[in-house]
């Protein structure tokens, strides 16, 4: 019987054979987001706020890839400001296309496919929330399903100064002292930004996915409808979605990267039908057609106990 591990073993070798044009796929192209994407974890208080900022490094790959390439990204929480540093390129959410030509806001709960082209050089940044909503009576609900311009969200005098920077190390310097003056000088002040962020960075932490609405916001003081509000407001998605997303995002990380060390119950998952059902909800969509087959052979895989490492 086919264990999770042989069966991600040969996910991974579909990819490299069958996807044509090229295609790079979070979590199994491992070497490509790692080595061609500059990547700085936001730091201190800017943590509560930011995971990441990330740059595209891909000038060597052009020779490789004349026709170009694309990535696809499985969905995350929050959301994603992208400044373009140089030629248009195509994000694609689930089935509709954008053109990005200057700057852009990106939902990050749904499927996305970067599609990229001879020149293509991006800058980006991952947030939980962003502290724009200290300065501005923004509800990140309202920009959830489409891509955006940034005009609203940040300061264009910033946006253009990190353009004129000279490398990845500036440009995360000149935003990092951005919007930590920004935090200085609203830290506190609006309770519900503290409550969501204080959720998601306990609940991912401590892989505690399973927690009810109603108990959180009661541990808050807030009513479950509230805490709701919050979550939209600040992270453009519900409490339960932004923990379930959380949840097997960081599964199939392990189960990728180290699936001897993978047991679904660290998750919260009471059995592997769980696990596989939520899964296959997460994975099986159009961005990666080609996985569809072989998530039957996952289903097949299935003994009703911890996985085999055989």
């Amino acid at each position: 019987m086919l264990t999770l591990l042989s069966l991600f073993s040969l996910l991974t070798l579909s990819y490299c054979i069958n996807l044509l044009p090229v295609q790079h796929v979070e979590f199994f192209h491992n070497d490509h987001f790692e080595y061609r994407y500059h990547r700085k974890k936001a730091k201190k208080s800017l943590s509560q706020f930011i995971d990441f900022f990330w740059e595209t490094d891909f000038d060597s790959l052009w020779a490789q890839y004349p026709e170009g390439f694309s990535d696809a990204l499985f969905p995350n929480i929050g959301y994603t400001y992208l400044i373009n540093l140089g030629t248009p390129c195509v994000m694609q959410l689930e089935e509709k296309k954008y053109d990005i030509r200057s700057d852009g806001f990106l939902p990050r709960h749904k499927n996305m496919i970067c599609h990229h082209s001879v020149g293509n050089k991006l800058f980006g940044i991952k947030f939980k929330v962003s502290p724009i909503v200290y300065e501005k009576p923004i509800n990140f609900a309202e920009y959830r399903d489409y891509i955006f311009s940034l005009a609203y969200l940040i300061d264009r005098k910033v946006v253009e100064k990190m353009r004129e920077a000279e490398s990845f190390q500036k440009r995360v310097e000149i935003i990092s002292h951005y919007y930590n003056r920004i935090i200085e000088q609203h830290a506190g002040s609006l309770k519900y930004v503290d409550i969501v962020t204080s959720i998601l960075d306990h609940c991912y932490q401590h892989n505690n996915f399973s927690a009810s609405i109603e108990d959180l916001a009661a541990q808050h003081g807030v009513s479950s409808r509230t805490l709701q509000r919050y979550f939209e407001a600040a992270t453009s998605i519900s409490c339960k979605q932004a923990l379930q997303i959380m949840r097997i995002r960081k599964a199939v990380e392990q189960l990728a990267t180290a699936p001897a060390a993978f047991r679904y119950s660290n998750y919260g998952y009471y059995d592997y039908s769980h696990f596989y059902k939520h899964l296959r909800s997460f994975v099986d969509t159009h961005t990666v057609a080609v996985m569809r087959p072989h998530l039957k052979l996952l289903q097949a895989g299935s003994s009703g106990t911890e996985i085999s490492h055989r």
